[in-house]
């Protein structure tokens, strides 16, 4: 098998690149030692896609983009980037084309919906006493608190940007769904699996925040998604 690949990970919707931190901590003790975590905007798909992108393009080789939550939509714009070996999506958003997160998720609303609210300066949050049971219920009391409280909020515009060309169409991918997700519908995740018709799809019983509660079974499939593009 070749050496592994380079790991871009990005983050999504209400968080930041430490979103990852206990994903990146196993991934290095597993031998993965390229490891890069993109700090996106949150002011629209096209501002992230191109962050996302100029970091692929200051990785020299072959790179696995993994992408949580809105983080999906983002690799899967970015994706088309000549590097781009495979995509792996962690209880993500996986637009067709002309499909925006909002639209997915207006069609099949998720259990905490209700508990996104927008600010007077056109951001959305997850309201803090809200965001435990809302985006993390399998975390603990404490590291639930510091994600509320250190949310990064996206513009709401950001929710109606629609992907352009699904980056899914043309590179190997597999997806891990979260059966107790309640901000994506487990069912529409199941949906944007199936129809991308991934090499290994994986379902953990968890919570959307699935990087931070299960980061061994995350870790896992990022793991096998890097070695079968080493046998190709």
């Amino acid at each position: 098998m070749s050496e592994k690949p380079a790991v871009v990970l990005v983050h999504g919707f209400w968080g930041g690149a430490a979103h990852w931190s206990k994903v990146v901590v196993e991934l290095h003790r597993r031998g993965f030692t390229d490891l890069h975590a993109v700090e996106n905007p949150l002011t629209s798909l096209a501002d992230d896609a191109e962050r996302t992108r100029k970091m692929v393009r200051q990785v020299d080789g072959p790179v696995l983009l993994v992408g949580h939550s809105y983080g999906g939509a983002v690799i899967t714009e970015a994706g088309d980037l000549p590097n781009v070996a495979g995509l792996v999506y962690i209880a993500a958003f996986a637009p067709d084309a002309g499909e925006s997160p909002g639209q997915i998720s207006q069609e099949m609303p998720p259990a905490a919906f209700e508990n996104i609210a927008p600010d007077s300066d056109g951001y959305l949050w997850i309201r803090q006493e809200k965001f435990h049971e809302s985006f993390c219920q399998d975390l603990d009391a404490d590291e639930a608190l510091v994600m509320a409280v250190t949310q990064k909020a996206p513009l709401g515009s950001t929710f109606g940007d629609t992907v352009t060309s699904p980056a899914w169409k043309k590179k190997p991918v597999w997806y891990q769904v979260s059966g107790q997700d309640r901000m994506i519908h487990p069912d529409n995740e199941r949906r944007m699996a199936q129809r991308m018709d991934p090499r290994k799809t994986v379902e953990l019983d968890a919570g959307h925040a699935s990087l931070a509660s299960r980061p061994g079974e995350v870790t896992d499939l990022i793991e096998t998604a890097a070695n079968e593009l080493g046998t190709r």
